[in-house]
């Protein structure tokens, strides 16, 4: 059977109808960017994934990448074909989509971009966290980069010839990146000299690209403590002559890559900077303060990486019950595909439906993201870039738990066979589980949510939302009896939704920890509502101008959210607002 098929229906239907891609095409620079163009960029895409990229995905588990080559100057080595299709990626172009014309870039909106990432994280997770990690380094270089680091550095890696990295970890330091202890020496020609050790640098060091520009957080001389001292540096792999052309090799070296769970194929190096030259991004000591700038693109393409499995996931797991021929359903005079089965039927409906909502929240994450850097109002502007952030802490821990989840399921679905390699479901099971891990763990995505997002503009901006989310409500209330008990439902979990809101926020200004406390089952019940939510008008959007089995499937799939997962939302509430006492009763030798 096909191991994957990019779901372009699904997705053009969340471009027109979530995103509005229409509409957003109208805004200055994107005028190209129409529905009917993304599509055919995307549809070839999706060919490209599907005919060059997924047959990596397989190999790259089995040989994953090992160090080579000289002991003073080790190189890594990717998987039998990573190579060459990733040529073939930067011959294509397809990695410039979703970034400037005038560095070389398609110049589509992000959500574009982002529609991509999840069709190349289905074919390869491993192979797609290449252009990933470059695109984190060129957001923090057209946010902050100097114009020369701009037309020096940005043309090769928007082509995707010179990949990029993102430096913050090391042994001592790291969700606590203020622990940082990177020296950054001024030289007297201007630059600095980088001395230090960073551990899980994706894709640090390759085979694929001539060149690789680290971006290295690390403390000046007399650098205050903790955050307020990081720097940012641009460190090249090979340093870049003035007219582009490359020169000696710098003072990084490749240590060694871990051995994983999963994402084998994926390099995550150790690398050793000893003296390394290095280019000051911006200002001294904003290293963090930049850092931030680039954290909702990033962790929302973490999110998309969770979306990519469980699409790829789902699709298996469906195939597999149609085809399996086990049991006889009650009624049934012989044995049947267990895709009759109500069990199979419950496990796939909620691999369908949560895929639905986590797809339509990513995308409309990321309208909000090119909003908020696009519309000509700067007030406009701000509203949109203050929704990205309450949505992006969903966005990353929700997809990422449902990554675990809906590959846990996947594997159920296929029984036995599915604990068994040959399927793939065991390779995307553990691909997905490093997800909900890095670009700050889920509980740090919990925290941020109720400590930062949720008291912005003193709780309006998720006010506003729940506003709109009763706005759909009554909408769907009032649209026939087809759609009026989704509307109910979501009326429920909004009510619990705003309860737990308001506790967190009355409790949490008075003691953080009881708001910290509260996190993680909050951020999964603002998802499922914020999903229910969006499937709602996915759902109304559909019976108005879809095709009729489309529409009834997209109104089956919403009932289904709003009947199944929506009510566990209330079974959230008690342990929300329990607070901090139950979590500290035991001392930590207790426990």
């Amino acid at each position: 059977m096909a191991d994957y098929a990019p779901p372009l229906d699904e997705i053009r239907f969340v471009l027109e109808h979530i995103v509005g891609l229409d509409e957003l095409s109208k805004l200055e620079g994107f005028e190209h960017a129409d529905l009917e163009s993304t599509m055919a960029v995307l549809e070839e895409f999706g060919r490209f994934v599907v005919d060059k990229v997924l047959p990596t995905n397989r190999v790259g588990d089995e040989q994953g990448s090992h160090v080579t080559g000289d002991p003073d100057d080790p190189t890594v080595v990717t998987a039998d074909g990573f190579k060459e299709v990733y040529a073939q990626y930067v011959e294509a172009g397809w990695g410039t989509v979703p970034f400037d014309a005038g560095f070389g870039g398609g110049g589509f909106p992000w959500t574009v971009g982002v529609a991509m990432q999840e069709i190349l994280n289905s074919g390869n997770m491993a192979f797609a966290m290449a252009p990933l990690l470059t695109q984190g380094a060129l957001d923090m270089l057209f946010a902050h980069g100097s114009e020369e680091q701009k037309q020096l550095y940005l043309p090769k890696m928007v082509s995707g010839e010179w990949t990029g990295t993102m430096n913050l970890t090391e042994p001592d330091a790291g969700s606590d990146v203020g622990a940082v202890r990177t020296r950054a020496v001024p030289a007297v020609d201007g630059t600095y000299r980088i001395t230090g050790t960073k551990i899980y640098i994706t894709f640090g060091e390759h085979d694929l690209a001539e060149n690789i520009v680290h971006l290295v957080l690390a403390r000046t001389p007399g650098a205050p403590p903790g955050t307020k001292g990081i720097s940012c540096f641009l460190v090249p792999k090979h340093l870049v002559e003035a007219d582009g052309s490359l020169g000696a090799r710098n003072g990084v070296t490749v240590v060694s890559v871990e051995h994983k769970m999963g994402i084998r194929a994926s390099p995550t190096c150790v690398l050793e900077y000893d003296d390394a030259v290095g280019y000051l991004v911006g200002d001294e000591s904003a290293g963090m303060r930049y850092m931030f700038t680039m954290m909702n693109t990033a962790r929302l393409s973490v999110g998309v990486e969770g979306l990519g499995l469980c699409e790829a996931a789902y699709q298996r797991a469906r195939q597999h019950a149609r085809e399996r021929v086990q049991g006889r359903p009650p009624g049934a005079s012989a044995g049947a595909p267990i895709v009759e089965h109500a069990d199979v039927r419950r496990m796939l409906l909620t691999m369908k439906a949560s895929i639905e909502a986590l797809r339509a929240l990513h995308y409309f994450d990321a309208r909000q993201i090119d909003l908020g850097h696009h519309l000509p109002d700067p007030a406009e502007r701000a509203a949109a870039a203050e929704l990205a952030g309450l949505l992006t802490p969903l966005s990353k821990g929700w997809g990422t738990d449902l990554a675990s989840e809906i590959t846990s399921l996947a594997i159920q679905v296929f029984g036995g066979m599915g604990y068994v390699e040959e399927t793939g479901l065991a390779q995307l099971y553990r691909d997905a589980r490093i997800t909900a891990i890095y670009e700050g763990t889920n509980g740090i995505q919990a925290m941020d949510l109720v400590g930062r997002k949720l008291p912005m503009r003193g709780g309006r901006v998720v006010a506003d939302l729940m506003a709109q989310m009763r706005a759909t409500a009554r909408e769907l209330q009032g649209a026939g009896e087809d759609l009026a008990p989704i509307g109910d439902r979501l009326v429920d979990g909004l009510a619990v939704l705003q309860q737990a809101t308001e506790w967190i926020l009355a409790n949490g200004a008075t003691d953080p920890v009881q708001a910290l406390a509260a996190a993680t089952p909050y951020l999964r019940m603002c998802s499922q509502v914020v999903g229910g939510w969006l499937l709602g008008i996915e759902a109304l959007a559909a019976t108005r101008s879809a095709p009729a089995g489309f529409a009834a499937a997209k109104v089956a799939t919403a009932r289904f959210f709003a009947d199944h997962v929506l009510p566990t939302v209330h079974g959230l509430l008690p342990t929300i607002t329990a607070g901090k006492d139950d979590l500290f009763a035991l001392s930590a030798d207790q426990l």
